[in-house]
C-alpha cells in the first residue's frame, strides 16, 4: 500500500477566534501540530498530517471556526510537503 502525502502549514486567523476550538477540529481530522492565542487578538498555528485533511482544516479555519467565532480572514504561508510529521499530538500552547 502506498504512503499517503503529508504536508505541513503555517496559520493565522483574524477575527473573534479561540485556539482551543482549532485543537478540538484538528484532532477530529487526525492532525499534528499546535494552536496558541495570540496578544494581537489573533490564533496562529501549525497544522501537520495528510493533504487531505490539512485541505478540509484550512477550509474550516478560514470559513467555519469555532461556534461563536467571527472569521474577518485567514492566512496561511510555509506550506510544504513533508516525509513525515513533527509532532506526536496537537497541543493548546500558551
Amino acid at each position: 500500500m502506498a504512503a499517503r502525502a503529508l504536508c505541513s502549514v503555517d496559520f493565522e486567523v483574524f477575527g473573534k477566534v479561540q485556539g482551543t476550538h482549532t485543537g478540538i477540529n484538528a484532532e477530529k481530522h487526525r492532525l499534528v501540530g499546535w494552536v496558541m492565542n495570540t496578544q494581537h487578538n489573533t490564533v496562529v498555528g501549525q497544522l501537520q498530517g495528510e493533504v487531505g485533511s490539512v485541505s478540509r482544516m484550512k477550509k474550516w479555519l478560514k470559513h467555519t471556526g469555532s461556534p461563536k467565532s467571527r472569521i474577518d480572514r485567514c492566512e496561511f504561508k510555509n506550506e510544504k510537503t513533508i516525509s513525515k510529521v513533527e509532532f506526536r499530538n496537537f497541543s493548546i500552547r500558551k
